[in-house]
């Protein structure tokens, strides 16, 4: 987990908040993982002075129960504070609504000054996929958010990162440009600045607010031991992306008068690629260049214990450093093996060892919910590569709602992996139970007819939302990129390969139910969407063959 300044990194703030023990809300060997879905919301406020305020936001966020806060900071400097809260991904935004509906009646932009920028008293909403959460789910758990705070506190709301509806909204700082005085004039009157939630116009105290979807990151800085800014800035153009750095950096150079240094303040977007002690290696590389030295970093908010693996092992040439190495690890799981995995939690090499492997599961259900789950990826790429440019203008917002559709049927399909395994080890469990008298075996029939009404209807869902996925495909097939036309191509097979395999596990479960009008519902709808898929995938091929024949001879074809 982390915080994280949003795209516009930061000193680290001065002073913290109580840090709560560590939070597993289910042991990661735990049996009912599979159920547990954990999202992480980092919601930035423009106060950073008044602990008062801090205190109220805090005890807001922790009053809704199923909720964690994990960390409090805040910096006077740059008068903003940061919060980092986990918990089911409802309770969470709860939480967030509660806090920021209480901000905005608390903190007045018209009297706010401070050297971060800012364009609302609720700066940022950023939702953050943890454990069995998808990044599509967190993209309407932020829609909801922004649509429910908008409508309660008549603030303007705009969807940025993975939610983003526009491409020039998907970096904060493109959204935030202008600040909360500049966009005072010009919502309402630029259609640009139009907001996506909430009335076309500035709230006058509370601004406008970001919320979005995005994949954790780190905020990492490094401080030099000089007060020439230029320095800094040279050593952040030498790692951010945009200045021809590492791709997965954004950097700034900031001063710091109160501690007599200047900062390179870094957000690393995808650190399992970029890594804190790869960025902080070319910092000390271009500082000594400037007769300058870095003299002390800082980690803002929360960071992942992979990233702090991956400096130990750089820095101390460890042959063997493993998470299962680490004793303390061992206690937060209860003594059970502390890097025990998912099925969904694992590599595509791992997990299909453990399909390999002589054992019931993972099985053909779940496999076919991967399928499912990688033609809905691939309607996600096909629907994301027909945003930009004048051609696709017209299919501009169709394409941005079959992209948030589709990314929800992906963690659905992803999420059935689970399920599927897990519902078939029940009727396993069922057929195990004693039955030696009268009672026993009426309770064993009882309890193997109800597990196994549930494990035809895991793989039923698996079906109907690859069906759902699948119709999305026709339309990307149709409309999308004629670049990417065998992506949709191949997402009609998977899915349509999906809703097969799901269907034979349907069939052979419903052969061992007595409940003759469960088995005519089942049945029917089995028929429904195997008939109306078979359906749906020729179409879709069709179309694939004919945009095909329309590329041959034209430079750049299909990927």
């Amino acid at each position: 987990m982390q915080s994280t300044w949003e795209h516009t990194p930061v000193e680290s703030p001065g002073q913290h908040g109580s840090l709560p023990k560590p939070f597993l809300p289910v042991s990661p060997a735990s049996p009912s993982v599979t159920s547990v879905k954990i999202v992480e919301c980092v919601p930035n406020f423009s106060e950073g002075r008044r602990k008062e305020v801090i205190d109220a936001l805090a005890e807001a966020m922790r009053s809704v129960e199923g909720v964690k806060l994990l960390d409090v900071e805040y910096d006077q400097d740059h008068n903003r504070s940061v919060f980092t809260l986990i918990g089911e991904p409802q309770k969470v935004k709860e939480a967030v609504l509660k806090a920021s509906q209480l901000a905005v009646q608390k903190i007045d932009l018209n009297k706010h000054k401070g050297a971060h920028p800012r364009m609302g008293a609720v700066d940022v909403v950023p939702f953050i996929p943890l454990h069995g959460v998808t990044i599509g789910e967190c993209i309407e758990l932020s829609k909801e958010f922004a649509q429910e705070f908008s409508k309660a506190c008549n603030v303007p709301v705009y969807l940025y990162a993975k939610s983003a509806t526009r491409p020039d909204r998907v970096d904060l700082p493109n959204v935030r440009e202008g600040e909360f005085e500049g966009l005072r004039k010009l919502i309402g009157t630029d259609p640009t600045k139009d907001p996506d939630y909430g009335p076309k116009k500035i709230h006058p105290t509370a601004g406008c607010t970001a919320s979005g979807a995005r994949n954790f990151l780190i905020a990492f800085n490094a401080n030099l031991n000089t007060t020439d800014l230029r320095v800094a800035k040279a050593c952040a153009d030498a790692v951010k992306a945009s200045a021809g750095g590492f791709v997965y950096v954004q950097a700034m150079g900031l001063d710091l008068p109160k501690k007599g240094m200047t900062q390179i303040s870094m957000n690393l977007t995808n650190p399992r690629l970029t890594k804190m002690h790869q960025a902080l290696e070319v910092v000390r590389m271009e500082a000594r260049r400037h007769g300058a030295a870095v003299v002390e970093t800082e980690i803002v908010g929360m960071v992942p214990l992979f990233a702090l693996i991956d400096a130990l092992r750089y820095y101390f040439q460890v042959e063997k450093l493993e998470e299962s190495m680490i004793l303390d690890l061992y206690y937060l799981a209860g003594a059970q093996e502390p890097t025990k995995k998912t099925f969904t939690e694992m590599s595509l090499i791992e997990f299909g060892d453990e399909v390999r492997r002589a054992s019931a599961t993972p099985g053909g259900g779940s496999v076919a919910a991967v399928m499912g789950s990688y033609g809905a990826g691939l309607v996600c790429m096909v629907s994301g590569l027909s945003l930009s440019g004048r051609k696709f203008a017209a299919v501009h917002e169709e394409m941005i709602e079959l992209r948030h559709a589709a990314e929800t049927e992906r963690g659905i399909l992803m999420d059935l992996v689970e399920k599927d395994s897990a519902a078939f080890e029940d009727v396993l469990s069922a057929f195990r139970l004693p039955e030696t008298t009268d009672v026993e075996k009426r309770t064993k029939a009882d309890k193997v007819e109800a597990a196994t009404k549930h494990a035809s209807e895991i793989p039923l869902q698996t079906m109907q939302h690859s069906f759902k996925a699948l119709e999305r495909a026709k339309v990307v097939a149709e409309k999308g990129n004629a670049n990417a036309i065998t992506d949709a191509g191949v997402a009609a097979i998977a899915l349509f390969g999906a809703i097969e395999g799901a269907a034979l596990n349907v069939r052979i479960n419903l052969g061992n139910i007595h409940d003759k009008p469960f088995m005519k519902r089942m049945s029917d709808e089995v028929d429904r969407l195997t008939s109306g898929g078979q359906e749906l995938k020729d179409e879709i091929l069709t179309t694939v063959n004919a945009r095909m024949r329309e590329l041959s001879g034209q430079q750049g074809g299909a990927t």
